[in-house]
């Protein structure tokens, strides 16, 4: 597993019936990578993991695998339960997955003793390559850098950390502690030239599922530091990039998909579609970014 570069965090497309549209998910892992991405991340946040069943999420991984012909697919581990998080991270192998990205459990907010046991239960469940996701702001547990250096010591296949804590001083200080033993990735859309410009070698990307190739461009002209090119285009991206930190990310990531003909903004509740002065903002925001449109162009996304 080469942990580098632009990784969506792929949205789960549902049909008219809120099933999973394997179909369309297909058409759009594929379209990613045409355009640039290194991998696909499946199952998580933004793939609205926690309203899906395990056989559903079992599908998802096939498909994903299937469709991604033998680039690297990342499958997202969340579970309630430490049991079902470690069968989902074996079900992941069982089903072609290149890594695992691992989330402490949802609702229990465990001290490190408990969290420690939790994420090492899961590493220890397969032999894939395993991605750390801290979000401290939307899971309530954080994993500081001393305690993702400890990890690192006592687990070979802990490879690589998503840091979604929006403190782009965690990407100095997980290096300080690991070296490059670690590869780190920004887990925020909005933090990318500066985490890239911190050491940061990867994007777990959000607004990647619509701008994939505008995405792949910020990212490689920061990490070879045209710094006059990648200011331009965070210019232009950063208000789109900015919904990723929201409450409402994936709502406001699925509508952006809509108007641009990359998808639907159907969610499954307790999640419901934007309404009213929330979705004339979007709107208007994306008109904005079409008609200011960047130099860098993705290609069309055909049916």
């Amino acid at each position: 597993m080469k942990w580098y570069g632009v990784m969506p965090a792929m949205t789960t497309s549902f049909d008219q019936r809120l099933g999973v549209d394997h179909t369309f998910m297909t058409r759009h892992a594929r379209w990613l990578l045409a355009n640039g991405c290194t991998g696909i991340v499946v199952l998580g946040s933004l793939g609205e993991a926690a309203t899906l069943t395990c056989a559903e999420k079992e599908s998802v991984l096939r498909n994903a695998v299937a469709a991604a012909n033998e680039a690297p697919v990342v499958a997202a581990i969340s579970a309630l339960s430490t049991d079902e998080a470690v069968s989902l991270a074996r079900r992941a192998e069982q089903a072609g997955c290149s890594a695992l990205m691992v989330l402490p459990p949802y609702v229990y907010h465990g001290d490190w003793r408990e969290m420690k046991t939790h994420i090492a239960a899961v590493f220890a469940a397969s032999p894939l390559s395993c991605m750390l996701y801290n979000n401290p702001v939307a899971y309530g547990t954080d994993f500081v850098p001393e305690q993702i250096a400890e990890l690192a010591i006592e687990h070979e296949n802990f490879a690589a950390v998503k840091e979604s804590s929006t403190d782009v001083r965690r990407v100095t200080a997980i290096r300080a502690l690991t070296g490059d033993r670690l590869k780190v990735f920004v887990g925020v859309d909005d933090a990318i030239v500066e985490g890239v410009a911190a050491g940061a070698v990867g994007w777990v990307a959000g607004l990647v599922n619509a701008f994939p190739a505008e995405s792949v461009a910020l990212f490689n002209a920061a990490v070879e530091g045209r710094d006059n090119e990648a200011f331009e285009l965070y210019r232009w991206f950063l208000p789109l990039l900015r919904m990723d930190t929201l409450p409402k990310f994936v709502q406001l990531i699925k509508q952006v998909q809509q108007q641009t003909g990359t998808g639907n903004s159907r969610v499954r509740p307790p999640r419901l579609e934007l309404a009213g002065a929330e979705l004339e903002e979007v709107r208007k925001e994306v008109k904005r970014a079409l008609s200011a449109r960047s130099v860098v162009h993705s290609t069309a996304f055909t049916e």
